[in-house]
């Protein structure tokens, strides 16, 4: 049998143009819908997609991001935009009869003050941390959704929550850039001009997890074939850094000798962020495989030989609903 073809919002962002190569390696047809064709926010778009596709699966990776300065100045353009199109992507799949919906929601979900390792069942134990609440919201609102159609239609739709991620190809413009990037910007730039330290917001006390971007496509497209169920699953590398820790990680992966200082007036964001991993392990076998130094080294090396210019080409690719394939707030 041929395989199902596949509709990949956002396949033209940084996640997404590793999901559309694995789906491609495993033999499918796969469309990716261009924003200058398609704007996901728009009801008619969104039927002229399905129109034109036709697709048996659709992973919706696409969404309105940034960091936490972006989150702050833009909080309902983030909520709006991302709850439309999440909404109205499942709806008009459901209507067109397509064979499984995976939503790729974000940690930016979970409680501000989750116990750490983040547990699925936790998403509901409290408020999201406010600066990125309205697009954990947003977002969070396709797990509803799926769980309600599941229930009353008989809809397979899944939900997966993607820790932070980093690798070759990410967003490194200084206004929109997450902090692995903006880390590795900020010691490339400042051994360029020979400056004697760089600054990062916050105290750096905040922990994350970050997953290599091969890996998490790698994990979606395993969840895609094997996996049915109304639970959310998170898909992460199963440890935990300090930003400080990461900072000095950086440095050291640029050869950055200089002093590495604290804006203390800035957020840190959520206070810690880890994933407990074991559902994904042992609902459908993925388990990360990327050393954290190994990924960082591979990613410092892209930004070196691609320079700032063609990191900015590819931020903006990622810049519209339809292309954000980066639509993981690394905060």
């Amino acid at each position: 049998m041929a395989s199902p073809r596949v509709t990949v919002t956002g396949g033209g962002g940084f996640l997404g143009r590793y999901v559309v190569a694995s789906f491609r390696d495993r033999g499918h047809d796969v469309f990716v819908p261009r924003r200058v064709d398609y704007d996901l926010t728009h009801e008619a778009d969104v039927m002229r997609l399905y129109a034109d596709a036709k697709p048996e699966i659709v992973v919706h990776l696409a969404a309105v991001v940034g960091g936490i300065g972006a989150n702050r100045t833009q909080p309902g353009r983030f909520f709006y935009e991302n709850l439309h199109m999440g909404t109205m992507m499942m709806e008009h799949a459901r209507l067109r009869g397509v064979r499984k919906f995976v939503g790729i929601g974000t940690i930016c979900s979970y409680p501000k003050f989750t116990a750490v390792p983040f547990k699925e069942d936790d998403l509901w134990e409290g408020y999201p941390e406010e600066t990125n609440a309205p697009y954990g919201l947003a977002k969070k609102m396709m797990l509803v959704q799926g769980q309600a159609y599941r229930q009353q239609y008989g809809f397979n739709a899944i939900h997966l929550l993607p820790v932070n991620l980093y690798g070759p190809g990410d967003n490194f413009d200084p206004e929109s850039s997450h902090v692995i990037p903006a880390l590795i910007r900020k010691c490339t730039d400042a051994i360029d001009r020979g400056a004697s330290e760089i600054v990062v917001w916050g105290d750096g006390s905040a922990t994350r997890e970050f997953l290599y971007v091969e890996d998490c496509a790698e994990a979606i497209a395993m969840a895609t074939e094997r996996y049915d169920g109304a639970e959310p699953v998170n898909i992460g590398a199963g440890f935990e850094i300090s930003i400080r820790d990461l900072a000095a990680l950086v440095a050291e992966s640029c050869a950055f000798t200089g002093r590495i200082c604290w804006d203390t007036t800035q957020p840190n964001g959520q206070p810690r962020r880890s994933l407990d991993t074991s559902r994904a392990t042992t609902r459908f076998g993925f388990t990360a495989c990327t050393p954290f130094k190994e990924g960082l080294a591979r990613t410092v090396a892209w930004y070196r030989q691609s320079g700032p210019a063609e990191a900015g080409r590819h931020r903006h690719r990622q810049s519209g609903p339809a292309n954000a394939g980066h639509h993981l707030p690394q905060k």
